[in-house]
């Protein structure tokens, strides 16, 4: 077994000694820095907390001033609908006049645009009757289904346009039968007679 001397033993204990008075101190350190930490954190968390009920607070303002701001201008527009409800019937009654309008300006046009083709194409007309002046007023260039030509020295009345000759030559047919005897199909280009064409 070992010996350890005297001197060395209390040199141990002393060593001892001043090793649990340098941990007792440090434990006391430790504690200490624990409040601190301790108490940082609580401030930390009091400041967290009154910024988040400031946040709170601000925003609750916020939205209950732009409720009541929302709120007056649904009132002005309430305001601004009340009024104008007179004028809006007034543009109703005026797009209506405008859509009756513009059907009348549709139909003037399709007439128009019929009689430019029909100018420009070949078609096919039965004429009923030819005379010597131009005094006939049961003509009238309006009617698009009609045509009152000049073939030297008369005036031709005719009814129909058709596309075909099949068609115009069918509708003589009809026109023979009502008591027209003298009626012949003839086709038209331009506004000019072109020719007499069969009548069967």
């Amino acid at each position: 077994m070992p010996f350890i001397e005297e001197s060395d033993l209390l040199d141990l204990h002393k060593d001892i000694d001043k090793a649990q008075i340098i941990n007792e101190r440090l434990l006391d350190q430790i504690k200490y820095k624990n409040k601190d930490l301790r108490k940082i954190k609580l401030q930390r968390n009091i400041l967290l907390g009154i910024t988040g009920l400031f946040v709170i607070g601000v925003l609750a303002i916020t939205s209950f001033t732009a409720g009541l701001s929302s709120k007056n201008s649904f009132e002005n527009q309430n305001n601004h609908l009340l009024v104008s409800i007179d004028s809006l019937d007034a543009v109703k009654t005026r797009i209506d006049n405008l859509k009756a309008q513009n059907e009348e300006l549709s139909l003037v046009r399709e007439f128009y645009l019929a009689k430019a083709f029909l100018d420009k194409e070949k078609i096919y007309s039965v004429q009923v009757k030819s005379f010597v002046d131009n005094n006939v007023t049961l003509a009238s260039e309006a009617l698009t289904n009609t045509l009152f030509v000049k073939t030297n020295p008369f005036y031709a009345y005719s009814l129909g346009n058709f596309e075909t000759l099949d068609e115009a030559q069918l509708f003589r047919k009809q026109l023979v039968q009502m008591g027209f005897k003298d009626a012949f199909v003839a086709s038209y280009q331009d506004g000019k007679r072109i020719q007499i064409e069969d009548p069967y």
